[in-house]
């Protein structure tokens, strides 16, 4: 049921006007965080994500109910984000959508005894509702009507991005939308910035731009299938659409139950978010030019790149920042050396592709771009860094979701606020009484005992930390927690 409807997102990404590769990305998170969140409480060890993304909390009512059905509780949030983040879908599309949600709801609903099934159904619109109202504050509400806005004027200088034929900016404020995790923007994740630009034949910029011309005209078979199968432009699934439906056929082999590609998704989809956001947050501070404006003003006037050129700034790569972010979910996921067949284009576009791992996987769709003669090689290799670390700051906030489990069986979850946290860390409905935080680092060893249920952690090196609440001399509860 899940693989259907992430199927269906591609279709629709695909045939939906305005479902640019950010407008995609963004959809996707949201889908995940649905989908995690309505389920998150039918999940083995995991807890919810309330409080650790930036600006989200779930409201208490939606944390009280009875017995549920998660497959149908995940079968109505899926439908009802979906027609909402989809809101100027085709009238086919859309019957789609509610043809999947009602023939799922008619399997289920003869199984399931009493209110169950109408509750776990109302549970479903509940929560998809409530993450669409967040969906709403991050600044790219309705973005599929606004990808080329008129109030953008690029900037002008030596070195800017120029426009080339009738272009306009594709999303220049993207980069200013909120993120899923707020330390995806931070200084310590984004790219330090492209080599000084110079027009001068013995700089290092002008031989990341030779290289580009070079490479060019020196294209095997191999290099150019490489790069038209990692194309993924318009009228397209989008590049995080392909990395969805490479998630899609992994799981489909691995014959994975629903809370693993429930967490997968989520996971994914939060991650390829983040990389978009971040990546068009460096585009538009940078303002780098393409590489070819840059070859035919300084090398070569009558030299034309394989793809063609995209409507928004060079510095860094977009398909380079999601698949570095797609790396490092799917190692996480499935191991470092996972072979995998891709099979998105079928027998299109020299597919399907064969590789050894999720990291040659990544590589590839990064060299791709210097085939297709769009970037230059510092920009798809300071994107794969930059998806990379977006795709283990989400990796990291997933382990913190995983509860612990007592030596009985009993799973102790404790409840602590921010989550992540840069100091003050505090447990939220501690029982009465005295008790004791015990704070221990990723090995074990105990690091700092407060007397209280506050601990300030901002004398402590950045990491993942283990918290555990001691009450009446007995261990109450314990969490993970990140320290930024």
């Amino acid at each position: 049921m899940v693989r259907d409807y992430y199927g269906l997102s591609l279709h629709m990404i695909k045939t939906t006007t305005g479902f640019t590769p950010p407008v995609a990305s963004r959809a996707l998170g949201y889908m995940g965080l649905a989908l995690y969140e309505s389920t998150v409480d039918g999940l083995p060890g995991m807890t919810s994500l309330s409080g650790k993304l930036y600006w989200y909390t779930l409201p208490s009512p939606l944390q009280q109910h009875g017995d549920l059905h998660w497959p149908t509780v995940a079968n109505n949030a899926m439908a009802a984000i979906m027609d909402s983040l989809f809101s100027n879908c085709s009238a086919q599309n859309r019957d789609s959508i509610y043809w999947l949600r009602d023939s799922y709801n008619m399997a289920f609903e003869g199984t399931l005894p009493g209110s169950v099934f109408s509750e776990s159904r109302e549970y479903g619109n509940a929560m998809a509702a409530h993450i669409l109202a967040y969906s709403k504050t991050d600044g790219g509400h309705l973005c599929q009507f606004n990808n080329f806005p008129t109030t953008y004027v690029p900037p002008v200088g030596e070195g800017m991005w120029v426009q080339t034929g009738a272009q306009t900016a594709l999303q220049p404020y993207w980069g200013l939308n909120r993120p899923f995790l707020m330390e995806d923007t931070m200084a310590t994740v984004m790219p330090a910035g492209p080599p000084a630009f110079s027009t001068d034949a013995s700089s290092e910029f002008y031989a990341f731009g030779y290289q580009v011309y070079d490479t060019r005209l020196n294209l095997t078979a191999e290099d150019s299938i490489i790069a038209v199968y990692w194309g993924d432009g318009g009228g397209s699934i989008t590049p995080p659409g392909h990395s969805i439906s490479m998630l899609t056929q992994v799981l489909r082999a691995e014959g994975a139950d629903m809370a693993t590609a429930i967490r997968a998704y989520a996971q994914l989809g939060l991650s390829l978010s983040d990389a978009f956001l971040s990546c068009w947050r460096a585009k538009y501070i940078h303002n780098l030019m393409r590489p070819v404006t840059y070859i035919n003003a300084n090398i070569d006037p009558t030299w034309s790149p394989l793809l063609a050129t995209p409507p928004f700034p060079e510095y860094v790569s977009g398909h380079s920042t999601q698949s570095g972010a797609f790396s490092a979910v799917m190692t996480e996921l499935f191991g470092d050396y996972y072979e995998f067949t891709d099979s998105t284009h079928g027998l299109n576009y020299g597919g399907p592709r064969h590789f050894l791992s999720f990291q040659e996987a990544a590589e590839e769709a990064m060299v791709s771009r210097l085939y297709g003669g769009i970037h230059y090689q510092f920009g798809n290799e300071d994107g794969l860094l930059l998806g990379h670390g977006i795709g283990t700051n989400v990796n990291n906030l997933f382990r913190l979701l995983e509860t612990s489990v007592a030596d009985n069986g009993t799973v102790l979850s404790l409840t602590v606020f921010p989550n992540p946290t840069a100091d003050v860390l505090q447990v939220i409905g501690a029982p009465n009484g005295r008790s004791e935080m015990v704070i221990s680092d990723i090995a074990g060893r105990e690091v700092m005992r407060t007397s209280t249920t506050m601990a300030d952690l901002s004398g402590l090196p950045t990491g993942i930390y283990g918290v555990e609440l001691i009450a009446g001399g007995e261990s109450w509860g314990r969490t993970k927690v990140m320290r930024l």
